[in-house]
């Protein structure tokens, strides 16, 4: 980590204006290895985010991409997002309300995880619903493809018997 801006780096990232994120400043860099090595994302990663614009980086004069501190925890986020199968159109969607050249504010990171509440709601009912059908199914025994509507629901070609029924 560098304990100022490295010489030769022109950063459009200005300095931390919440108070509850004052542990630090944009000109607390991070390049693109020790980025990857505190989030435990690869680097190709990093650049495919910054490509998308989830993340932003700036250059040296050298070309070697540097983070500012506050990109950990929406690379941490991002992850946790791909973790629970949340796409990235969705991060970014949710991202699109809080500032890549600073630290957002509290209500800067509540206005944007009002979107992956209600996606997440909506993929826990969906569990709760199969976790449902999973516990009628156990013991039923109908061991049937063609009646059992949690495996093949509405199969109207089972209707009809085995085989291939569209190729002709």
């Amino acid at each position: 980590m560098f304990p100022s801006k490295p010489e030769g780096v022109e950063t459009p990232l200005t300095p931390h204006t919440n108070d509850d994120e004052a542990r630090g400043s944009a000109d607390e860099l991070l390049s693109i290895g020790e980025t990857s090595r505190r989030t435990g994302t690869a680097v190709s990663a990093l650049r495919y985010y910054e490509d998308l614009g989830l993340i932003a980086s700036v250059r040296t004069s050298g070309n070697h991409r540097l983070y500012a501190r506050h990109m950990l925890r929406r690379i941490s986020l991002i992850s946790v997002a791909k973790n629970l199968g949340i796409p990235l159109k969705s991060v970014q969607d949710a991202f699109s309300t809080v500032p890549l050249d600073r630290a957002p504010t509290h209500k800067e990171w509540q206005v944007a995880s009002r979107h992956w509440k209600r996606e997440l709601e909506e993929r826990r009912r969906g569990i709760e619903r199969l976790e449902n059908e999973l516990t009628s199914c156990i013991g039923c025994g109908c061991l049937s493809l063609k009646a059992c509507a949690l495996l093949n629901p509405q199969d109207a070609l089972g209707e009809t018997g085995q085989g291939a029924r569209r190729l002709s």
